[in-house]
């Protein structure tokens, strides 16, 4: 099964390096640039991992992760934004997500992280 990633990132250039570099290791890439789209996308469902931008132009990363926690909706977040800030990494965590990276990352974070979203469970 190839993994399915829904990106989720307002700046097209880094959008597309980030569709780039997951393809590249094989993994189906959709690409949305709001949170209003996000929401909508995962309800549509067939997502194996979102990859999350705090600082979206029309609904906060945060808020789209708490919709989709409050709409009981489970898939693996892992957030990828230029937000330092321990209360933003602390409310994050705390709403389940399951790595916090801020730009620049370091691919190998990534991997890891989108590994341990879609392993086989043991």
């Amino acid at each position: 099964m190839t993994a399915r990633v829904l990106v989720v990132e307002d700046d097209p250039k880094i959008a597309a390096m980030l569709a780039k570099g997951l393809r590249a290791k094989g993994l189906e890439v959709e690409t949305v640039s709001t949170g209003s789209e996000a929401i909508a996308r995962i309800d549509d469902g067939g997502i194996d991992v979102q990859l999350l931008d705090l600082g979206l132009p029309d609904i906060d990363g945060l808020e789209v992760l708490r919709k989709l926690r409050d709409q009981g909706e489970q898939v693996p977040v892992i957030v990828i934004t230029a937000r330092s800030d321990p209360g933003d990494r602390d409310a994050a965590l705390a709403l389940g997500v399951v790595e916090y990276l801020t730009k620049p990352f370091a691919w190998a974070q990534l991997w890891a992280a989108i590994e341990e979203c879609v392993a086989e469970p043991r």
